[in-house]
């Protein structure tokens, strides 16, 4: 039920800060459309496929079924305040997940209870992994045809390497899912067969555990009590000498079990005719954690490079996060702030620990998708909007002068898709420029720069859906009338043998010449190694007020690889020696001695072509298996798996991200439009050498 309290102060023990992830499709809009609407926060739960749903409000989410962007919102259960993210479930937009789970206490993975974990669910809960979010799950989709709750608990198991433990199980499924029955209460919750009407979506009927699931019941209980009692030494003891655990005990082992990340509650309903949806938000409650029971974060005192925490108090000093940058018609660009520790105020003078800047704090804003309430103060532990910070982007963190931290910024992947774009009238350029910047300042996946031979603007991003998109924004939210090229895939080029190479860049014009002289060794790394610089000079040979010139025309260099001018990249350049002239020499004749030496040197390296390989998977019924297998091949694809699920058959392929354009017309058309699919970047890896011969000659 909505707390009474709901706009008072909440201790920091009842504040939830929660998201819904995964894939696309598996119906987290819908979720957290039903979940608002439970809790009183909207008085009409929309739908995905009729456009009116209160989470996607952009134009673009509306016309195609899609989350975009991750919206935020607040609401009550309990006497608990919930901070909501409802996060896009596509691979091109996963950077709103990313930066979402960075600053979340807990998360719900969305699961299909017919289609099981899919390739984005993997990817999404890996990015959990990697910021240590506790989650549960809910098996959602429920009355479909072919869902199956004990399928999807063991996908989990395999291809998540989780631990799932179920603390409902379902009573019927498909067309006959009639409820669940709670095996902590040991009660069943009971649903009209089919869709429930909205004036009905209340707290659903209990009933007892009808006779003919009593044995189910007994079995899936005894095998959580088990799996609970595992995690805690004083009722693994009870268990084994056979004593009663109760309730209390049960939720309280849970709720840490799971915040310590060793169990994952399973949760069963099917959210788009509102079953199961009161429940969810009992376990949200119950077992996710508040801000105080998860670890204080660490940051990074900027003065002595030491190791600092920050608790969840409203007393201690301000840290904050900024998460996301957005644009909002109405009152501007607004920065969406996670504090940690501290309590910010409207109007109040801050500190950019990160660009070392103050800035004035404007309006608060506690935000609801686009619309918004205006707040006094924001304390520890909550998420809100803040309206005046010129100068604040994604990953800078918020404090104070006297006792500054740097939170580590949420981590990024590098765009692999690139078009360009022009506009199509001279009064569009002015336009097109500021556009394109407050875009970038909005998506840390977006890139933009300027191809120095063609002078074309180039946009790069995460795929097709996402320039897509982003060009859209651009015409209806700017008013940009802009000509688009065709994708490009990004690629990159690598060196493959390590070798000494030499720059000397002398110029005499009469006066004071020009003299630099570098050695470097040119040092091949493993993929994903990225860009390293190493000054490794000794006895003086280059003075050291030269050598960030070295580095700016070695990394200048790199931009524009020896076979087709893509960037060079898992390299590390060591400077070992040099000279210098004690009249001639200055920090510009050393930055082109670092270019010449790359340019000389790096086609010696026998240098490589390197493309994008994504990771597809593709769902089709079993008739249609062997076209799309040919056409796969066909594509230069490396199948990696074929498993039956059903009727249906699940293809995982390593596919270059150069043979994927146009490959959901090509599907469709295989399938008579039955087939679906997803994919995602995952590395780079040297193309072959008949392709790339024909795109060096391109």
């Amino acid at each position: 039920m909505v707390s009474k309290n709901s706009e008072g102060n909440f201790s920091i023990e009842n504040i939830r800060n929660i998201g819904f992830i995964a894939h696309i499709d598996a119906g987290k809009t819908t979720v957290t459309e039903q979940v608002l609407f439970a809790t009183g926060r909207i008085h009409r739960a929309g739908g995905v496929d009729e456009g009116n749903t209160a989470m996607d409000w952009m134009p673009q989410e509306k016309e195609r079924g899609i989350t975009i962007t991750a919206a935020a919102t607040t609401t009550y259960w309990n006497d608990c305040r919930v901070n909501v993210i409802d996060t896009p479930g596509h691979v091109d937009f996963t950077a709103e997940v990313e930066r979402s789970l960075r600053v979340l206490d807990g998360g719900v993975v969305v699961l299909d209870a017919v289609a099981g974990v899919q390739s984005q669910s993997e990817t999404v809960w890996r990015q959990a992994d990697t910021y240590k979010v506790p989650r549960l799950c809910f098996v959602n989709k429920m009355d479909r045809v072919g869902a199956s709750f004990e399928r999807t608990i063991e996908s989990i198991r395999r291809r998540l390497n989780g631990n799932p433990v179920a603390i409902q199980i379902p009573m019927g499924a498909e067309d006959q899912f009639a409820g669940m029955i709670d095996l902590i209460s040991g009660r069943a919750v009971s649903y009209p067969i089919g869709r429930i009407n909205e004036g009905s979506a209340d707290r659903p009927h209990e009933i007892e555990i009808p006779d003919e699931l009593q044995a189910e019941y007994e079995k899936y209980r005894a095998v959580m009590i088990e799996k609970i009692a595992e995690t805690d030494d004083l009722l693994i003891a009870k268990f084994l000498d056979g004593e009663e655990i109760s309730q209390e005990e049960l939720t309280n082992a849970l709720r840490q079990a799971t915040i310590n990340q060793k169990i994952v509650p399973i949760l069963c309903g099917s959210a788009m005719f509102a079953k199961g949806v009161h429940s969810l938000l009992d376990a949200i409650v119950a077992y996710l954690p508040s801000p105080a029971d998860v670890p204080p974060v660490e940051g990074i005192n900027p003065k002595n490079d030491e190791i600092e925490l920050r608790y969840p108090d409203a007393n201690a000093p301000l840290s904050a996060l900024a998460f996301k940058i957005a644009t909002d018609p109405y009152v501007g660009r607004l920065v969406f702030l996670r504090v940690y520790s501290g309590t910010v105020k409207a109007g109040a003078q801050v500190y950019n620990v990160t660009k070392k800047g103050r800035e004035r704090m404007g309006r608060l804003l506690r935000m609801h998708a686009n619309s918004r309430e205006e707040l006094d103060e924001v304390t520890a532990g909550n998420i809100c909007a803040a309206v005046g910070l010129k100068d604040t982007f994604t990953g800078d963190t918020i404090g104070t002068d006297d006792r500054p931290v740097i939170l580590e910024p949420p981590k990024f992947p590098t765009p692999v898709v690139s078009v360009a774009i022009e506009p199509k009238t001279r009064a569009d350029q002015d336009r097109l420029t500021d556009s394109l910047r407050k875009l970038a300042d909005e998506d840390p996946t977006f890139v933009v720069s300027v191809n120095d031979e063609t002078g074309q603007t180039i946009m790069s991003g995460m795929g097709e859906l996402h320039l897509g998109v982003l060009v859209d924004r651009m015409r209806r939210e700017f008013g940009v009338d802009a000509q688009v090229g065709m994708p490009r895939v990004s690629y990159r080029e690598t060196l493959t043998v390590e070798r000494r190479v030499e720059g000397r860049f002398v110029r005499q014009t009469g006066g004071h010449g020009q003299f630099g002289h570098v050695v470097l060794d040119l040092i091949p790394l493993e993929r994903g190694g990225g860009i390293i610089f190493e000054n490794n000079i000794s006895r003086g040979s280059i003075p050291r007020e030269f050598i960030p010139g070295i580095e700016k025309g070695v990394m200048d260099a790199l931009d524009n690889g020896p076979l087709a001018g893509y960037p060079l990249v898992d390299l590390k350049v060591s400077l070992v020696d040099g000279s210098f002239h004690q009249v001639d020499s200055s920090e510009m004749a050393f930055r082109s001695a670092g270019m010449l030496a790359i340019r000389e040197g790096a086609p010696k390296c026998s240098p490589v072509l390197l493309e994008p390989i994504a990771d597809l998977s593709v769902v089709t019924p079993g008739e249609y298996l062997g076209d799309i297998i040919g056409d796969l091949g066909s594509r230069r694809a490396q199948i990696q798996s074929i498993e039956s699920e059903g009727d249906l058959q699940s293809v995982r392929a390593l596919l270059p991200l150069g043979e994927t354009f146009s490959y959901t017309t090509a599907l469709r058309s295989m399938s008579q439009g039955r087939a679906s699919y997803s994919m995602e970047f995952k590395y780079y890896e040297p193309v072959p050498d008949h392709v790339a011969k024909t795109l060096v000659q391109a």
